[in-house]
């Protein structure tokens, strides 16, 4: 899959969440998620509050900057303060503004040159990883909106981007928490929507995670339990990390219950 493929991605992946929402009535924008305190528009302002800070680091990198020195040392009230003017607009004016938002991230991104670093939360990335850092976002957030609402998801191969980003940020579960970075490599051996097979990792590494690579995009946003997951791991060092494993900076939280959502 060619590298600039994510800037497409991105944007099929963020027409596929668009489409869960287009056409509620504002009772269900008003749907509790099963993120705590979240409702349908609460997942959408984020979305575009995250699309947003995006757009900036590609397109007015000084300005993202200066926009992340004004941040509190609290994420949660950072998280809120930034989605805070979108929560606020109706439904259909929210809706317009995570349209525009993405329109405009999408096209900063794609015309990033190739190579440049961008600065982020964590640490500068290339444009693409920035995408799919948004493709983790759009699936996680999208995964609590289709939960509220009963809709069905169809993942298509696009996750072999969030797959790679999972691997990119392996880390991210243990640092969260404060734990120490296990000195290992792990193999990943999943099967695509497609029933393609994708392996990553050193073939001779002996902690190895198996099994579905949408499972493994649920279990590394912690939309799911790893106990309602299809995900074998070999090695005591893969079983732990299926217990921490995320793919974002921000605190664990209490993910999932086992058993909370039906297969």
């Amino acid at each position: 899959m060619a590298e600039q493929d994510i800037f497409a991605a991105l944007k099929a992946e963020g027409e596929s969440v668009d489409h869960l929402v287009t056409g509620l009535d504002k009772d269900a924008w008003e749907t509790p998620t099963p993120a705590e305190g979240w409702t349908v528009a609460h997942q959408i302002a984020h979305l575009a509050a995250t699309f947003r800070m995006a757009g900036l680091a590609a397109a007015a990198p000084d300005e993202f900057r200066r926009m992340m020195s004004q941040m509190s040392d609290s994420f949660e009230s950072n998280v809120q303060a930034a989605m805070a003017p979108y929560v606020a607009q109706p439904p259909s004016r929210l809706l317009g503004a995570w349209r525009d938002e993405r329109a405009t991230t999408q096209k900063a991104l794609a015309a990033v040159a190739d190579g440049t670093l961008l600065p982020w939360l964590v640490r500068p990335i290339p444009a693409p990883v920035l995408a799919a850092a948004g493709m983790m976002e759009l699936f996680g957030h999208g995964q609590d909106i289709a939960d509220a609402l009963g809709a069905a998801r169809q993942h298509t191969d696009r996750l072999r981007y969030l797959v790679e980003f999972a691997l990119r940020t392996w880390d991210f579960g243990y640092l969260a928490r404060g734990l120490e970075v296990p000195d290992t490599r792990f193999q990943f051996r999943v099967t695509a929507p497609s029933g393609a097979r994708w392996q990553f990792g050193p073939v001779e590494a002996e902690q190895t995670i198996t099994g579905s690579a949408t499972d493994l995009c649920l279990l590394v946003t912690r939309r799911r339990h790893r106990d309602d997951l299809a995900l074998k791991a070999t090695g005591n060092e893969a079983d732990r990390w299926l217990d921490v494993a995320q793919a974002y900076r921000g605190p664990a939280g209490p993910g999932r219950r086992p058993g909370q959502f039906a297969r």
